[in-house]
């Protein structure tokens, strides 16, 4: 259409009484913005008004969803998409981003159950191994996460700052960042999750130390706050129930690594030995076989994160963020910090023991 748009009317042309149902009009390369993309398809339609079209989007400039809205206006009936984006070089429009613009900016019906799409892209990014970016509209894990104290401020006060999408229309779930920009609205909304309520010298202080771990660019999670009171407060808001008292790692080449465990539970020592694929996966094997001793439910790893700074040396500080399954229905995450991968693994692996030792999950 750019460079002959005669050339396409031929074609049409050429085509139109032949027993076609849809014609596709593609983008394939991606490098159509806004208007072209309006122009084009209203010509089309308007020559054409008794054919049905579709339009395929790709996403080289980053335009795929905004190319959609105006293929759309322009009288197009059917969008080509993919879940998550996937697709050549940039990919396709994703499809969450599709979903959001036809029913909330041009007030399509769709046959969509929206609440699942969430669930649907969790899928396709297991299969496929490609990422899902945190901060991807709609689905990434930060998208419905508020940073800004301001914002979850607002949230308390009868939904100030409201617009239609809301997290659980797509089976989602408003987050509030804990971090230097997160001020005390943020902690107060994740202290009433997790049933704490401080009064205001406490929240000061508590919101201090927050700000101050922000600072050092450390992640902060929800189930961090417990830990962070007792530090802060020294109060039992946690109870360390359980201690690891020695651990030893071993790996040696063409044997599989081993690992030695004590831990205190309560007034209870245990110590068992086990192999594993990796020194992380021998602990948690003998971890696994005191629980089974104590007749215990250990919960399932369902994803396991590492981080370090950008340009990070080797002797860089090591961030591990574990996401841990109940088995009724429940995730958390839990964090280590450490210079060595492992170590960071164990140390969010100890939270996750003391949280479900306290039963807070």
């Amino acid at each position: 259409m750019r460079n002959s748009r005669d050339y396409v009317m031929f074609l049409l042309d050429s085509l139109k009484d032949e027993k076609i149902g849809r014609f596709m009009l593609p983008d394939t390369l991606g490098i159509l913005n806004p208007d072209e993309t309006y122009e084009y398809c209203k010509m089309i339609k308007e020559k054409y008004p008794e054919l049905k079209f579709d339009f395929h989007a790709h996403n080289d400039y980053d335009l795929g969803t905004a190319n959609v809205f105006s293929a759309i206006k322009a009288g197009i009936t059917g969008i080509h998409t993919t879940v998550n984006g996937l697709g050549e070089r940039a990919g396709n429009v994703p499809l969450s981003s599709v979903i959001g613009v036809i029913k909330d900016h041009l007030k399509c019906d769709m046959n969509i159950n929206e609440s699942k799409l969430s669930l649907v892209s969790k899928m396709v990014e297991s299969f496929s191994g490609i990422r899902i970016p945190p901060n991807k509209p709609l689905i990434g894990d930060s998208v419905f996460t508020q940073t800004c104290g301001v914002h979850a401020d607002g949230d308390q006060k009868d939904q100030l700052y409201f617009n239609d999408l809301l997290p659980e229309r797509f089976g989602r779930k408003r987050i509030y960042a804990l971090g230097k920009t997160s001020g005390k609205a943020n902690i107060k909304q994740n202290l009433k999750e997790l049933g704490i309520d401080l009064d205001e010298k406490s929240m000061k202080k508590i919101t201090k130390r927050v700000i101050e771990l922000g600072d050092k660019k450390e992640t902060v999670t929800q189930e961090d706050l417990p830990y962070i009171i007792s530090d802060v407060l020294r109060s039992k808001y946690i109870d360390e129930k359980i201690q690891i008292k020695n651990y030893s790692l071993s790996t040696s080449n063409g044997l599989k690594p081993v690992a030695t465990l004590k831990i205190k539970i309560r007034n209870t020592e245990y110590e068992e030995t086990a192999n594993g694929d990796g020194q992380y996966d021998a602990f948690v094997k003998a971890l696994r076989k005191i629980y089974e001793k104590r007749n215990k439910t250990f919960p399932k790893l369902s994803d396991y994160s590492v981080s370090i700074p950008p340009g990070g040396k080797t002797d860089a500080l090591v961030q591990t963020v574990i996401t841990w399954n109940t088995g009724n229905g429940k995730e958390f995450r839990t964090r280590g910090l450490d210079s060595d991968q492992t170590v960071a693994a164990i140390k969010a692996t100890l939270k996750m023991l003391n949280i479900v030792e306290n039963n807070k999950f």
